[in-house]
């Protein structure tokens, strides 16, 4: 069973910086797209950022474009989300995900029906 674990989250004032970091526990993962994913209490759960390795391409929801970025470390198996400029509407529970197998399309997945695995979710708040 392909664990997700996340850590970096916390608090941080408006305009501050946090990484998120997503470690998968196993190095022969078959997935070569990950994404970020956020969620606020009441409200589904929104798309972040995705990244396929393979194409080296990535994608963000317009709302973090220009903030975030999104990358991976091969080596370490690990995803991360550098969140940069941050705003009081992206305090958040955060999770990282994986689709399972290879991504064929050029256009990155950003539903979460799309991806097979997930973390257990952290709390990222940003105070004004």
């Amino acid at each position: 069973q392909v664990q997700l674990v996340e850590s970096g989250g916390g608090l941080v004032q408006a305009g501050g910086s946090l990484r998120l970091s997503c470690a998968a526990s196993e190095r022969t993962f078959s997935t070569d797209t990950m994404g970020w994913f956020r969620q606020v209490p009441g409200k589904e759960r929104e798309f972040v950022a995705a990244i396929n390795w393979r194409s080296r391409s990535t994608s963000y929801a317009g709302s973090v474009k220009g903030r975030f970025t999104i990358s991976r470390d091969n080596a370490k198996n690990t995803v991360y989300l550098q969140m940069n400029s941050l705003k009081s509407e992206d305090t958040a529970v955060y999770y990282c995900a994986a689709k399972g197998g290879f991504h064929t399309s050029v256009i990155l997945p950003t539903r979460v029906d799309e991806y097979d695995y997930w973390g257990q979710g952290n709390q990222v708040t940003v105070s004004s």
